[in-house]
């Protein structure tokens, strides 16, 4: 079997069987292009010419390149998930990815949003949306939502109307793999939530002529709202926030856990809100727990 027959097959099966994320096939789809184009200057064509040295002097080139190392760490990744692949369906007689391993990616801990920075942003939000804007209506009722249930954009981006329970205060939501899960949210989303539904959604889905669907948050067009739009969003919020890190909505899921860490939650229970698959995903949340209460403790100990 060619090297590009079996890349375009083992990009279907992580699609159909595997659901993962567009995102994620397509790094892995570019991340195998290139060891094909790798393979081919070594004359490799076929998948019976793979083995751990090439895989490692791939890995190397992409070293002498100066790609990060979260980068090769991902490279690494797909070329493990490849020959696996091509090893359980009997394509290769090993597999030469097991033993592959790359650099660890240099650990970055998310950015946190402070407890009165929160509190700030929200005031803003909220100000916009007494003014009774439909769309200043959507964007509290959404940032509410994904900090208030600690949701990553695509699964905030995924919410239908039917998906929100009021009377209970949780939310089905889809995660990574396809997975649902229900999550609690609190009282002032619900409030957001419920004035977005009865005078800003409405006007938004009027826009749209029909295009909205079943969709709860939508955008100005009143179709769907889309993973930019709320990235753009929540850039604008954390422009003039303190601190360094990244601008997106992922800032808001990063707080939540935090803070939910911060305030005695048992971290399991944050795993089992955050979809993490893993618990030790979710104890770098941890770190930076332990990172604020240095902080604090350099502060205001008076024996610091």
């Amino acid at each position: 079997m060619r090297l590009t027959e079996a890349t375009a097959a083992h990009r279907d099966h992580l699609a159909r069987e595997r659901a993962y994320s567009p995102h994620t096939i397509a790094a892995y789809g570019a991340d195998l292009a290139d060891l094909v184009r790798f393979a081919a200057t070594r004359q490799v064509e076929e998948v019976g010419g793979l083995d751990l040295e090439l895989l490692r002097d791939w890995l190397w080139e992409a070293t002498e390149r100066k790609l990060a190392r979260a980068t090769i760490a991902r490279r690494a990744a797909a070329a493990r998930s490849l020959t696996g692949w091509l090893h359980r369906t009997e394509r290769l007689p090993t597999d030469p990815g097991a033993r592959l391993r790359a650099p660890k990616a240099q650990g970055r801990l998310p950015r946190v949003i402070g407890d009165d920075q929160v509190t700030e942003l929200f005031a803003g939000l909220e100000a916009r949306a007494a003014e009774g804007d439909p769309s200043g209506l959507r964007d509290l009722a959404l940032i509410e939502l994904i900090y208030g249930s600690a949701l990553r954009v695509s699964e905030a981006c995924g919410v239908d109307v039917d998906d929100v329970d009021l009377s209970s205060l949780t939310v089905r939501v889809t995660g990574k793999g396809a997975k649902d899960r229900v999550v609690p949210f609190g009282v002032p989303a619900s409030r957001a939530i419920t004035a977005y539904r009865e005078r800003g959604r409405p006007v938004l889905a009027e826009r749209g002529g029909g295009a909205a669907g079943a969709a709860l948050f939508l955008g100005d067009r009143g179709g769907r709202l889309g993973p930019r739009s709320v990235h753009r969003l929540t850039s604008r919020l954390l422009e003039a926030v303190p601190g360094s890190g990244p601008s997106g909505p992922h800032a808001f899921r990063h707080s939540a856990a935090t803070h939910l860490l911060d305030g005695g939650a048992d971290l399991r229970a944050v795993q089992a809100m955050l979809g993490h698959a893993s618990l030790g995903t979710t104890q770098i949340y941890t770190h930076v727990s332990m990172e604020r209460l240095a902080e604090s403790y350099k502060l205001a100990h008076p024996r610091s």
